[in-house]
């Protein structure tokens, strides 16, 4: 009972931090460094990207309607349209962190995963995400350029304790896109990535033959899909008023936090 809780509460945090520009490899390496939990499994890791999965999708369901007709007229004329332009964009954008999670999950998972780098990055990418958004934020709508750098920054993503949403935004907010401009676009840009990783993920449990305790892995799909969906919709309204400093300050004491715990 005391492992179900335990991985309901880590699918909460999960869920809740894939979206926002926090880093949520950070948040998930305190349990584990403060109370000495262990690691959930395989089974947990495709519970939760399939929460995180069905959250964007739902959110996101009349954009996601829009670009598949909109992609269909485009074949069928022969000629891009706005929707289908954004698939192309979208498609740019995925190829880089594709590959280069492919060729580096190892090194990834591996020598990367410590309190160290984690924490370094949590500040090193909340400080960046500051200067782009101090530096001001204009009105620049989504073009191939900026979706080739939007794409390129996301490989650094794979660096735990960036934040995938972080460096997305931060890079968006570069190019000259508005904050929910660039936050919208993040989202989008997350739905072949975790789909990706949790093919990955699923393929992987497969072939190590894990047993399944399908009772957990049911309630973290859900509680990360809630949380998941609660923070987009949340994450959204706030950001136009409110910018993204409170996320900068948040992962600036985040990171101290995570080399306090490691000294």
């Amino acid at each position: 009972m005391t492992e179900f809780w335990q991985a309901i509460l880590l699918a909460l945090v999960q869920g809740l931090t894939e979206f926002l520009p926090v880093s949520s490899s950070a948040h998930l390496i305190l349990p584990s460094q403060l109370l000495g939990w262990a690691d959930q499994g395989l089974a947990f890791d495709v519970a939760v990207h399939v929460g995180s999965l069905a959250a964007v999708l739902l959110y996101f369901r009349r954009d996601l309607l829009d670009m598949f007709s909109g992609t269909v007229s485009s074949l069928k004329y022969r000629q891009l349209n706005e929707p289908s332009r954004m698939v192309l964009y979208l498609g740019l954008a995925t190829v880089p962190a594709g590959l280069a999670g492919l060729l580096l999950d190892d090194l990834v998972s591996g020598e990367l995963r410590s309190v160290t780098v984690i924490a370094s990055t949590t500040i090193f990418f909340g400080l960046l995400l500051g200067l782009a958004d101090w530096r001001g934020h204009g009105d620049r709508t989504l073009d191939l350029r900026s979706a080739v750098i939007i794409g390129l920054a996301q490989v650094i993503a794979l660096v735990p304790g960036t934040s995938r949403s972080g460096i997305t935004m931060t890079a968006a907010l570069f190019c000259g896109m508005d904050r929910e401009a660039a936050a919208r676009f993040s989202f989008l840009l997350s739905i072949p990535i975790i789909l990706a990783a949790g093919t990955l993920k699923i393929a992987q449990l497969v072939a190590a033959g894990e047993a399944v305790d399908w009772l957990m892995l049911f309630a973290a799909v859900l509680a990360a899909a809630v949380t998941a969906y609660l923070a987009i919709a949340v994450f959204l309204q706030w950001v136009k008023r409110l910018g993204f400093l409170p996320f900068v300050l948040y992962r600036c004491a985040l990171g101290l936090v995570l080399f306090y715990v490691w000294w």
